[in-house]
């Protein structure tokens, strides 16, 4: 599919049903999916929301710890998948991280999740331990 531009914006309580449709239609079928840990991600992290034509397509959702941010999820619905969805949520999460002014963005993925090790690593995250990956952010 050809990359289409999203529109990216802040959650909103009644996104709250979607996004769970959205990661239990990526994830659901995982031994790891959890329900009560896609549904607290989007009531105690910063979520932003994807849409195309107004639909949701994905999200980010960021948790701060001291002066870095953590990506919780990163999901795209499997419908909006080469679209360029997931690199504009990780391009916004950068752009978030560093008007928080952070000095790093993190994020865990499993060594058994290539399409997403690639993108982090093209993207200039580093692995710093099992599973962690990490992009310094300028600070100034």
């Amino acid at each position: 599919m050809p990359y289409r531009k999203a529109t990216i914006r802040p959650y909103r309580p009644e996104d709250e049903s979607l996004l769970f449709l959205l990661a239990r239609e990526a994830f659901g079928d995982q031994a790891a999916w959890s329900d009560e840990a896609a549904l607290g991600a989007t009531g105690t992290d910063t979520v932003f929301v994807a849409e195309l034509d107004g639909e949701p397509a994905g999200y980010v959702a960021l948790v701060q710890e001291a002066r870095t941010l953590r990506i919780e999820h990163l999901l795209v619905s499997p419908r909006h998948e080469h679209e360029g969805v997931g690199r504009q949520l990780l391009d916004y999460a950068e752009g978030y991280a560093i008007s928080c002014r952070a000095t790093a963005l993190q994020v865990v993925v499993e060594a058994t999740n290539r399409r997403a090790l690639d993108l982090y690593r093209r993207r200039g995250f580093v692995a710093i331990g099992a599973d962690v990956y990490e992009l310094s952010l300028p600070t100034g």
